[in-house]
């Protein structure tokens, strides 16, 4: 007899629907995966053990709960604690922009840096799902901004929903800016907010060439929820001395690394 959950029993794919239920329902337990996935408690145990080792899920008697909330990081902490290092990366990739193009901003710290870097006097239109970056270049004479609307993520201070999606869809722009929570050489671009994905999604569909700015520490890490392979990306801005970097090379991105004291 053929067995029905064959597709669903491939680990990498359970373990993100673990988390898919995790985000959806804050918490998860044992016997109810069991019975959900059809597999053993071994199994069940052996995932939820894996995923609390990466740092996805915080793992409790029984079952599983999310990890515990960043709390002294939130966005306006971030753009605060913006250093040399980040300002130089953010200065290479504005640099990149060229007068007349169409120019998707993705939400992020990085990349309010990078908006706050092009030069006053550029002309372009810009599409961001961001109201600090339309902000930030509201007084950029030459730039039109067009603002994706729906619900605003207060964790991000971004949109999102299928407002952002339909108006990002309908754009077909030069250059994107994603945002990067992690990227990892296997795993991809991956996110810690779920209703983050649809946007970046559409994003990285939108855009002629892609370019990612990270700091040293967000390469090579993992967040819950997958948007993409690092194919995806064009072009990678990253720091000096970061290791192993010739693994994204290999994936066919165009590394350019920026030396800071």
């Amino acid at each position: 007899m053929q067995n029905t959950h064959q597709a669903i029993d491939l680990p990498s794919l359970r373990k993100q629907k673990i988390l898919l239920l995790l985000e959806r329902d804050g918490k998860v337990t044992a016997s109810d995966l069991v019975e959900h996935f059809a597999v053993s408690q071994d199994t069940i145990r052996r995932d939820l053990g894996e995923l609390a080792a990466a740092g996805l899920l915080q793992r409790v008697h029984g079952g599983a709960l999310p990890r515990p909330k960043d709390t002294g990081k939130d966005f306006f902490t971030r753009v605060g604690e913006t250093n040399d290092a980040k300002r130089r990366l953010a200065q290479l990739a504005a640099d990149r922009v060229e007068d007349g193009q169409i120019v998707l901003f993705d939400s992020g710290s990085t990349t309010l840096q990078i908006a706050q870097s092009l030069p006053r006097e550029i002309r372009l239109t810009v599409v961001t799902a961001s109201p600090m970056i339309a902000v930030a270049l509201a007084d950029h004479p030459y730039v039109k901004v067009i603002l994706a609307g729906g619900q605003l993520n207060p964790a991000t201070l971004s949109t999102g929903g299928q407002e952002a999606v339909r108006l990002i869809q309908s754009v077909k722009a030069d250059l994107l800016f994603t945002g990067v929570c992690a990227l990892h050489p296997q795993i991809g671009i991956t996110s810690q907010h779920f209703d983050e994905v649809a946007v970046k999604q559409a994003l990285l569909d939108s855009a002629s060439h892609v370019v990612a700015v990270s700091t040293a520490d967000k390469l090579g890490a993992v967040e819950p929820f997958v948007v993409g392979p690092c194919e995806r990306i064009h072009t990678l801005i990253t720091e000096w001395h970061v290791p192993s970097v010739e693994r994204y090379e290999q994936l066919g991105l165009e590394v350019l690394q920026v030396e800071v004291e």
